[in-house]
């Protein structure tokens, strides 16, 4: 009976809200690939990427939903210093999805290696927000020698926090066909809204570049792929973790409880926790100076 509710409430939703059809890359790339985006084949992946600047190397990780652009603002600060290297992930942005769907976090970590490998890149600071911060943590945990310094930024990986309506939707079969081939812009819209404390942040073309790469063609049915992946607690791995490192995190994230930052601490070895107050989940899009500034002075000091 409820499987038989939950497919006529997706009927009922494709009759009333339509099918948003998915976009395609001649239709995005002129609008999200403009110079200086590249596109470089890692293990079968065309993958979207940015390297700008000169000076000593970081990369910069993205988060759930995001792009190499949730980074606009940083880089912009960072490559007066530094060589910035930005990516969207698998399943995201305009790499899109991995035909052998390796969506895990081991299959991040392995991923992230290969590509900076290619890049020749061996030795650089690292950042990530959420998903991006536990895919980092994981690396630094795998290649000490390789990260000079981490930043984690509202990171996700401890097990037990609540799960965030999108993609409790997605794990949920029938249902999750209304991310499939249902998102309007008000659910995009909607979503922002929970990452940022101060919604009259969320401007019209931040929406719509979060509403178009969402529908990229494949990444709709990535992001359900990747919702529905068990859940591996990989936490223990923090300890071998030897790089200084900052944890950052802002107070109001509705999405990772602040308290988090406390067991990011203890865990590992050589931590500093700085917390934006009136901040999201996303203070690098929300509070870009600010936080910017907080990062520099961990990484010059």
């Amino acid at each position: 009976m409820k499987k038989i509710i939950a497919f006529l409430i997706v009927l009922i939703g494709l009759i009333w809200f339509g099918i948003n059809p998915d976009k395609s890359f001649d239709e995005l790339a002129p609008i999200y690939a403009q110079s200086p985006s590249k596109f470089m084949d890692v293990s079968g992946q065309n993958v979207h990427y940015r390297d700008e600047g000169e000076g000593f190397p970081i990369v910069l990780i993205h988060g759930t939903g995001a792009s190499l652009h949730t980074w606009d603002e940083w880089t912009k600060k960072l490559t007066e210093t530094h060589r910035v290297i930005r990516f969207d992930l698998p399943a995201y942005g305009l790499t899109g999805m991995d035909s052998e769907k390796r969506y895990s976090l081991d299959d991040y970590r392995v991923f992230l290696d290969t590509f900076l490998n290619h890049l020749g890149v061996e030795k650089f600071h690292l950042a990530g927000n959420s998903l991006g911060g536990a895919v980092s943590w994981l690396y630094a945990s795998h290649y000490p020698k390789k990260v000079d310094k981490l930043i984690l930024i509202d990171p996700s990986g401890f097990p037990g926090r609540s799960t965030p309506g999108v993609i409790q939707l997605a794990k949920t079969p029938l249902l999750n066909q209304f991310v499939r081939y249902m998102t309007p812009r008000f659910f995009i819209e909607k979503n922002l809204k929970e990452v940022y404390e101060d919604d009259r942040l969320i401007t019209d073309e931040l929406i719509n570049r979060y509403w178009d790469l969402t529908r990229y063609s494949g990444n709709r049915q990535a992001f359900i792929d990747r919702a529905k992946l068990p859940t591996v607690d990989s936490s223990p791995r923090l300890q071998y973790i030897e790089s200084p490192t900052l944890i950052l995190w802002g107070d109001k994230d509705a999405w990772i409880p602040v308290e988090n930052a406390l067991k990011f601490d203890q865990a590992i070895s050589q931590s500093t926790v700085v917390i934006l107050p009136d901040a999201g989940h996303v203070p690098m899009e929300e509070f870009p100076l600010e936080s910017v500034k907080i990062a520099l002075d961990f990484l010059e000091n």
